[in-house]
């Protein structure tokens, strides 16, 4: 190894002059560049790097220990061919003309075996354990990151002359005293420091936050802990069971086993996405990885990662962090502590039966509900201050969680719901909640209305049927069937092992099929948003079945989207043009009421409501008009004849819808000028709509069509009435506090300031 000194990368320009670039030994967020300097000759471009490491000295702006290598360098050259942009009848396009680039990496051997690759000009390195990969691997990701750039900006990476690696020890490094540089500038911390915090230190130094239970109960684990070569336990048990709880209470009680002869383990908690997070270049999160086994090795620590499977996960590369870890959990060099659920556990077992052999498992059994109002009064007085809840408001408290939330266990439901409450309600209460007051408060936390779950307010099948009526017109048999469904749910009387409701929508296009849906999704909670809506005509193709089960950042699958939001109205829209595979994943929704998702996972759908919605049957007699009286009979049949026995089977009820009535037509239109009456711009100018009997029979005559039914309507009325509204009042600003008549159009009048002909 050569004596710790400063690399200097230089290159070459066409005049002969040379920039000089310190390279780092590691980088910081948000890093400023690194030194460089601008030369004739190498001399002086170290005079100008010089003086600016001294001023970086004095004014302690970097840390000049970071610029020392050990490592001796070698340049060599790579070809690459690059595909940049070009223009094509005014649209941007990859061309197929190839712009040759000759680039220099530099590459030291470490002390590992591996190498280390760098291309200074893009930053980052790669760590190779071949070097005869460098050139292919650079290759590929050059061109990948240039691929379809500007033809100017890859000019900026042309080769005008030689590039190649000094080492260089400035004179005041020679005189400066090695100790006192090293205590400037703490040295980088060690890859378990920087991806996860120490349970134990923290519970030394009472930053643990404070947990319920007896640790006694953990005790005889302790020895286990304190073995040498570290054990690795997995606890198993459900979300909300108490798995990261148990580890912060074994941090606690190893804490209190610690002396000054005998320190004991620490216990380092992390997750995946902490390990590889920054790791944007080849091969950095495996040496990540693999640093952290070495240091664990060394100092006989413990590793906790909330979860298993996406230690299981492959990344990018095919390689995932438990193929990292491996090796060193079969040699006993590290314990590893993991979480997950016991359908994770069964699915792991099948598939990776070698890595789960290595683990003790423990396994976690809910807290009874009889002892979770023991608890929840405990948790809610250590709270300073917020709202206090009565025995009677526990219970109700604990029925309600039992009830719509069985995809999570107690206690862990228990104390997010107490956590929810203090933050809404932090000021002082002079008395604790009732239950009637804990169920409105448990009405806000899920979105449920409190008439749907408080037991002591009496709503029944007609009380919802009639607020469905309100807003969905024409279709009183179909909100009479939904209200049902409510009502069931309400009573608890639903299959628990099953989603909450189930229901086929069969109609023509235009009738309300879609509006009953987003009713429902409002009456239920509160908001539209809560729905969440699949357009079954892009799920298509083969593989649409995956598309659904995707889960991890940014994605908006179904199967994220319901274990973000289990109490959720699902609507499948034109359920009939879906891939056959993806009726394969929905019998295990609609029958069992889960779903396993791209990492294995289970996702509980059993309080969700699933509606789907189909024209089948609606073009077997051609258009629909007013009035239309098909039988049910017609709709069933088609609806039989299309979809596989075993699937049509877990559908509660099939519900038809019929065409709109003339009667019908003008209730709606009521309904959508009483939106438009309600509309920000025209309360904040004191505006009122007053639509003539003759207006409403004309918009509901325009806006209705023989095969879409009532759906052109909205568009109408934005186009003949809200458009020239808000003409005018954009043209006019005094345009405010009146009434404005409305009348049809196609009667030759003209609008006048207090009047709009549509």
């Amino acid at each position: 190894m050569a004596k710790p000194s400063f690399r200097v990368y230089f290159t070459t320009h066409f005049d002969g002059r040379k920039t000089g670039v310190l390279l780092r030994t590691w980088d910081a967020l948000f890093d400023r560049p690194a030194p460089s300097a601008y030369g004739a000759t190498e001399d002086e471009v170290f005079r100008q790097l010089e003086l600016t490491l001294r001023e970086l000295e004095v004014t302690g702006e970097d840390h000049l220990l970071r610029y020392l290598w050990e490592e001796t360098f070698q340049s060599q050259e790579v070809l690459v061919d690059v595909h940049p942009l070009s223009i094509v009848k005014k649209r941007t396009v990859i061309g197929k003309k190839k712009v040759p680039l000759r680039l220099t990496y530099i590459h030291s051997k470490l002390p590992s075996g591996a190498f280390r690759v760098m291309m200074p000009r893009l930053g980052g390195w790669y760590i190779l354990e071949d070097l005869s990969l460098a050139p292919e691997v650079l290759r590929q990701a050059v061109s990948t990151m240039l691929l379809g750039e500007n033809p100017r900006w890859i000019y900026e990476f042309r080769h005008d002359g030689d590039e190649y690696v000094r080492e260089w020890e400035p004179r005041f490094l020679q005189r400066m005293d090695e100790l006192a540089l090293t205590r400037a500038a703490p040295a980088p911390a060690s890859a378990l420091a920087r991806v996860a915090e120490d349970l134990v230190d923290k519970a030394l130094r009472h930053k643990l936050p404070p947990t319920l239970g007896d640790d006694d109960d953990l005790r005889p684990l302790l020895p286990l802990l304190q073995q040498r070569p570290p054990a690795s336990l997995l606890l198993v048990g459900g979300p909300g069971v108490g798995k990261s709880t148990w580890v912060r209470r074994m941090a606690r009680l190893l804490a209190g086993e610690r002396r000054a002869d005998a320190p004991g383990p620490a216990l380092w908690s992390t997750t995946a996405d902490r390990i590889i997070a920054g790791m944007i270049y080849l091969g950095m999160w495996q040496e990540r990885c693999l640093q952290i086994a070495e240091e664990l090795g060394q100092r006989g620590d413990y590793l906790h990662v909330d979860r298993l499977v996406p230690l299981l996960h492959p990344q990018p590369d095919g390689s995932s962090i438990a193929e990292l870890f491996l090796p060193a959990l079969q040699a006993g060099e590290m314990g590893l502590i993991a979480e997950c659920t016991e359908a994770e556990f069964e699915r792991c077992q099948r598939r990776f039966p070698a890595l789960l052999s290595l683990f003790r498992v423990v396994r976690l059994a809910e807290t009874p509900a009889s002892v979770m109002l023991g608890m929840l009064d405990r948790y809610q007085h250590r709270k300073e201050q917020g709202a206090r809840l009565s025995t009677p408001g526990l219970k109700r408290l604990v029925q309600h969680l039992a009830t719509f939330q069985p995809s999570h266990c107690f206690p862990g439901k228990g104390f997010r719901f107490v956590d929810w409450l203090y933050q809404e309600s932090p000021a002082p209460r002079a008395r604790a909640l009732s239950a009637r007051e804990v169920s409105e408060a448990y009405a806000r936390y899920s979105g449920l209305p409190v008439e749907l779950i408080a037991d002591d307010i009496p709503a029944g099948a007609e009380v919802h049927a009639a607020a469905l009526r309100r807003q969905v017109i024409g279709q009183d048999e179909a909100c009479g069937v939904a209200a049902r469904v409510l009502a069931r749910f309400k009573a608890g009387l639903n299959d628990p092992e099953r989603p909450c409701g189930t229901m086929l929508f069969v109609g023509p296009t235009g009738v309300g099929k879609t509006e009953l849906a987003k009713q429902l999704t409002r009456y239920m909670f509160g908001e539209e948003g809560r729905m969440i809506r699949l357009d079954m005509s892009e799920f298509m193709a083969p593989g649409a079945a995956a598309r659904m089960m995707e889960v991890g950042r940014g994605v908006s699958s179904l199967a994220q989207r319901v274990r973000e939001q289990p109490l959720s109205l699902i609507l499948l829209d034109e359920i009939e043009k879906a891939h056959p595979e993806v009726f394969d994943l929905l019998l295990g929704i609609l029958g069992e009421g889960r779903l396993s998702d791209a990492f294995g996972r289970l996702v509980d759908f059993r309080m969700t409501m699933i509606l789907m919605t189909s024209n089948l049957g609606a073009g077997a007699r051609g258009p629909v008009g007013f009035g239309d009286d098909r039988s049910d009979g017609s709709f069933l049949k088609a609806v039989r004849q299309h979809f596989r026995p075993e699937f049509f089977n877990r559908i509660d009820h099939v519900i038809s819808f019929h065409g709109l009535s003339p009667a019908d037509l003008l209730r709606i239109v009521d309904l959508e000028l009483e939106r438009a009456n309600q509309r920000t711009g025209l309360l904040r100018r004191n505006l009122r709509l007053r639509v003539t009997a003759e207006a409403r029979e004309f918009l509901a005559r325009i806006g209705y069509h023989p095969t879409l039914g009532a759906r052109p309507l909205k568009r109408v009325i934005e186009e003949r009435l809200i458009t020239p509204l808000a003409a005018r009042m954009a043209q006019d600003a005094q345009f405010r506090d009146r009434e404005i008549l409305v009348l049809p159009g196609g009667a030759g009048g003209q609008s006048t300031p207090d009047t709009l002909v549509l």
